[in-house]
């Protein structure tokens, strides 16, 4: 019998270090921070930690804007810091995954140094440079996420550079073998490491169009944003040609030849294209590309039961050989217990619960956002404490990414930071966050913390949830129903995605030989099932 790959139906836990734990009293957190939290992770029945970036940066992405692959920021500590973060995960049995940021470097990188100094050095072909226009305007009509056009003028060598997010970010040139080699010896470097895997940062954004033709025109209505804001003029075009190319199937591929050389490591993908579950179905394919890939599919603002099915049903048909992995929630977006809020962005303790258990019964594994357990919604800070680049861009309309940043609030006693720091941090602690804080959820049984603790627990001695194909029922609003199916055992999962109480009539399939399990809130009479505001219901059939 082959041996289960650990990541299927993995729950990963998102650190993002600047907010997780300050030790230095900086006021930003560090790797020292997460080994002093190990333990409260572990509490937590995750199976990985996903740590965001903590490499030697300028920090105007905070991180994603690397200038050392090999070193780490002086803010977060050293490389003998996360030789014992490794230690201590391992010693309890949860796995590494960091980022790799791979599609751009920071313009502070010694490779970019060197690359715009002239068109003749051994790093002018590294980067993706284009001649201006006759009439001196960039080389094509591509846009930055950020806002404005993806090419900045660099006079030095009298060409224009592209970069796909800031200005400081610019694109590398994977047309060229030498890059490619080189950002995979990066990857191997953090492998010899001991790390269990990697989280690939926009990895479909490797590779350009190599003959740089604009993208078209989108209409108005079909201007959604996946990931960013939709006032945003990224949004006006269709992304045929400045990402998600041809070529870049066969770095993935890659990849994962040099991941099989260390057994048990894993790639997970971010992936944002016009059309990301395809993408995202290709990138897993043959067995030979991306362990998982995740979009950003349900970090949308939609919470309907109808979309929740139709994202994963279209993603179930064309991931016929992949392993899907799904968030409600990571540092890019608003927390999902402020945006799938249902009362004006008050926060339900009930519907939090029901959102963990319904992320955790999809097919796939799972990634949580830290204080995604606490039921932490999204902060509110103000413009002067702004420090995301986005949002201060796209002011007011769009606040940016800080809101699901702040830091994480460990101690209620601390009415300054919570636990977090002993001096100001990076970003105001938010007030609201107080108050659901671990000490005042740690030794209260009914708390969203220890519900999720509950429900983590049980899920693991559910094999049909961690590794059970799913096939969905089709149901009325506000009510979404699935059967995971495994070895000839039947789940049925049926939640109400609303505050109201909602009944559901049951089959004489579901009825027959149904044992009901512990963990829901359901009520059954007869032929109705009854579910309260935000319950959810299990059961096994025979």
């Amino acid at each position: 019998m082959a041996q289960k790959q650990w990541y299927k139906g993995a729950v990963i836990y998102q650190v993002y270090p600047r907010s997780f734990q300050d030790t230095n009293g900086d006021g930003i957190g560090d790797i020292k921070g997460i080994i002093n939290r190990i333990d409260y992770i572990k509490s937590l029945g995750v199976d990985a930690i996903w740590v965001s970036p903590f490499f030697k940066s300028p920090m105007k992405d905070f991180g994603y804007d690397i200038s050392d692959y090999r070193d780490i920021d002086p803010l977060f500590g050293n490389l003998a810091d996360f030789d014992e973060l490794i230690a201590q995960a391992h010693q309890r049995d949860i796995k590494i995954i960091i980022d790799q940021v791979l599609s751009h470097t920071s313009d502070q990188h010694q490779w970019f140094l060197d690359s715009r100094e002239n068109n003749h050095n051994d790093k002018a072909d590294w980067y993706v440079w284009a001649d201006a226009k006759p009439d001196g305007t960039q080389p094509n009509n591509w846009l930055s996420i950020f806002g404005g056009p993806a090419w900045q003028w660099e006079p030095r060598r009298g060409q224009y550079y592209l970069h796909n997010f800031l200005t400081e970010q610019p694109d590398l040139n994977f047309h060229n073998p030498d890059v490619r080699q080189a950002v995979l010896d990066n990857v191997e470097f953090w492998l010899e490491k001991g790390v269990d895997g990697f989280r690939l940062d926009a990895i479909n954004f490797c590779y350009h169009d190599a003959q740089l033709r604009d993208n078209p025109a989108k209409p108005p209505e079909k201007r959604q944003g996946r990931g960013f804001s939709e006032d945003n003029p990224y949004a006006f075009q269709y992304h045929y040609y400045n990402n998600t190319q041809p070529e870049n199937l066969s770095f993935m591929q890659d990849i994962r030849a040099l991941l099989n050389k260390y057994p048990g490591t894993v790639a997970l993908g971010e992936i944002s294209s016009e059309d990301s579950l395809a993408t995202m179905a290709e990138y897993t394919s043959g067995g030979d590309k991306l362990h998982m890939g995740y979009s950003f599919e349900l970090l949308t603002n939609d919470y309907s039961a109808e979309y929740i099915r139709n994202t994963v049903s279209t993603l179930e048909t064309r991931m016929t050989e992949g392993w899907p992995c799904w968030a409600f929630s990571n540092h890019d977006v608003e927390r999902v217990a402020s945006r799938w809020s249902q009362t004006a962005g008050e926060i339900n303790p009930a519907q939090c619960k029901m959102l963990t258990a319904l992320l955790a019964s999809l097919r796939g594994s799972v990634c949580m956002y830290q204080g995604e357990e606490l039921g932490l919604g999204e902060a509110s800070v103000a413009f002067e404490d702004l420090q995301d680049p986005y949002g201060i861009t796209f002011w007011p309309n769009f606040k940016g990414r800080d809101g699901c940043r702040t830091p994480m609030p460990w101690d209620a006693k601390d009415t300054q930071q919570a636990g977090f720091s002993t001096v100001k941090p990076w970003l105001p602690v938010d007030e609201n966050h107080k108050q659901v804080a671990v000490s005042q959820q740690q030794h209260n049984k009914e708390s969203i913390l220890n519900g999720y603790r509950e429900f983590m627990a049980w899920r693991k001695s559910q094999t049909v949830l961690l590794e059970g194909s799913i096939r969905f029922i089709d149901t009325a609003e506000p009510v979404l129903a699935f059967y995971r199916e495994l070895g000839g055992e039947t789940m049925l999962c049926i939640f109400n995605l609303s505050a109201d109480n909602v009944e559901y009539l049951l089959t004489e399939s579901q009825l027959s030989q149904h044992h009901e399990l512990s963990h829901h809130t359901g009520q059954v009479n007869g032929t109705t099932l009854t579910l309260p505001s935000f319950g959810c219901f299990y059961a096994t059939l025979n």
